[in-house]
């Protein structure tokens, strides 16, 4: 049963991030790298590595809804839906991500794997979590702060008067306004 759901995860994980290069639209490029990135953490939790399954669920969700919080904010195109191509430079991309399959393949297979020392921790979570944070977690806890203060700061910038709406809500110049101008009109 797990062996099936692990490889339904890997099966949506890679469809999904290909889905990236072939949709066209980055709101819909957005949405299919969430999904891979949460068939990912899936997988990961199938595999017994609870934290680090859900640090890369939450990390990939909301750094996808930030994006996409950004991207109706500030693209050209409204909310990234209009069409356009995501792959640029075809030949280059190809022969460098060939080149690239090429070298770690081969470092896989030809590089001599060490030999186990030592035995696993008896509590995984926590060892896991010291391996990936160690002494950075008050820099951790500092980077979640900046990024919530960046979430609010876009909604304050995204709601009420945005930047197709120069004149305010009710029509006018704001500086007018500001000045008293507006009024005597």
């Amino acid at each position: 049963m797990e062996l099936a759901a692990f490889l339904v995860c890997a099966v949506v994980a890679v469809a999904a991030g290909a889905a990236v290069f072939r949709v066209d639209s980055m709101a819909r490029a957005t949405y299919a790298l969430a999904v891979s990135f949460v068939a990912v953490g899936a997988a990961l939790l199938l595999l017994d590595l609870a934290y680090l399954g859900v640090v890369t669920v939450l990390m990939m969700v909301m750094e996808m809804a930030i994006m996409a919080v950004f991207m109706i904010m500030f693209m050209m195109n409204p909310a990234g839906l209009m069409p356009m191509s995501m792959l640029h430079n075809k030949r280059g991309a190809l022969a460098v991500s060939g080149a690239a399959f090429v070298a770690l393949a081969a470092g896989a297979l030809l590089v001599p794997w060490p030999e186990r020392r030592g035995t696993p921790p008896e509590d995984t979570a926590h060892a896991a979590g010291q391996a990936v944070m160690g002494s950075k977690m008050l820099v951790m806890i500092g980077v979640g702060a900046v990024l919530f203060a960046t979430i609010v700061a876009a909604l304050v910038l995204a709601a009420a008067r945005s930047r197709y709406d120069p004149r305010g809500e009710h029509g006018g110049d704001l500086e007018q306004r500001a000045h008293g101008e507006g009024a005597r009109r």
